[in-house]
């Protein structure tokens, strides 16, 4: 794939889906860099030897390979949506096939030359996570075989029009006892809990997460009520609450766990992150750079129990 002159070494253009499952105009985001350890944390044993190893998984073990749900397959590494199940077919091969991706920018193509033989390797363009190969002995109308291997993409089932089914959103402004009162007090908000995200170490303590050696956020997970309450206007309540420039640091705590971050858990919710950010910045209201990670949602572990609904529990004690 020809990189774009607009791009940087720290960009890469893509596209993106919105809630109604309609492709953006390529747009720059960043590219996703972790270390080996922060990805060992974030993905499972097999994802990992798959993705970041380059492996291939056994034929007819994946997942995917027989699933014929209908909804988007995205990155395991970042969530870049990479086919519609429209585009899938049974290839006989054992692993996930299609027969063309859901945006040309969405995949990147190198030459592998491994096991004697010359192939196409697909790959993201975003977080580098390997995914399989592809070959010209696809179905019409493109003749191509995108051979995926399951264990490196994820997939997000298409919901019924008018569905009230749960949904989930994280955010990290700073101290996650102020944060989690913020959104318990929302009307559409069913639930919410404080914990770690976004770290290089498994189920972390709070003791952990502050002496700076984790990587882990103070985060807080949103159950909510899309009929009631939509991740649009999360994402306002999420902007008022904090200040989004001021990197690791929230007024008088500082270190990294107290970031700005959205974890967005579907592809829509990562364009609709984008999209807000992108209308602040054109709003004015702040004058120095707006530093908040919009990344894909990493494991969550849940907080202790002293600090979960602290605000409540303390106000009440009051």
């Amino acid at each position: 794939m020809s990189k774009s002159n607009k791009e940087s070494s720290n960009e890469v253009l893509v596209r993106l889906i919105n809630e109604k499952g309609i492709m953006t105009d390529p747009i720059l985001v960043p590219k996703v860099v972790k270390t080996d350890l922060e990805w060992r944390a974030i993905l499972t044993s097999e994802q990992y030897s798959v993705a970041r190893a380059e492996g291939t998984e056994r034929a007819f073990c994946g997942v995917f390979h027989d699933n014929h749900k209908k909804g988007i397959y995205y990155c395991v590494g970042c969530g870049l949506p990479l086919f519609r199940s429209d585009a899938k077919f049974d290839s006989g091969t054992g692993w996930p096939s299609f027969f063309q991706p859901l945006a040309k920018e969405n995949l990147a193509e190198d030459v592998d030359n491994s096991y004697g033989t010359t192939r196409t390797e697909i790959h993201c363009p975003r977080c580098g996570a390997h995914f399989g190969h592809v070959f010209d002995d696809g179905p019409a109308p493109t003749g191509l075989r995108y051979c995926m291997n399951s264990a490196a993409l994820l997939f997000e089932e298409d919901r019924a029009a008018g569905s009230t089914e749960r949904q989930t959103a994280y955010f990290a402004a700073g101290c996650f006892w102020g944060v989690e009162e913020a959104f318990r007090t929302l009307k559409g908000v069913t639930s919410t809990t404080v914990g770690y995200m976004g770290g290089s170490v498994p189920s972390p303590t709070y003791q952990m997460v502050c002496s700076h050696a984790t990587g882990h956020a103070e985060a807080v997970q949103i159950e909510y009520d899309p009929s009631v309450i939509s991740y649009d206007q999360l994402l306002d309540v999420f902007w008022k609450i904090h200040d989004p420039t001021t990197k690791n640091r929230q007024g008088p705590d500082i270190g990294d766990q107290y970031r700005s971050a959205i974890f967005f858990t579907v592809p829509e919710q990562e364009i609709s992150a984008r999209a807000s950010l992108s209308k602040l910045i054109k709003s004015g209201k702040y004058h120095g750079p707006i530093v908040t990670q919009i990344e894909l949602a990493v494991p969550f572990y849940k907080a202790e129990e002293m600090h979960q609904h602290y605000e409540m529990k303390h106000a009440a004690a009051r």
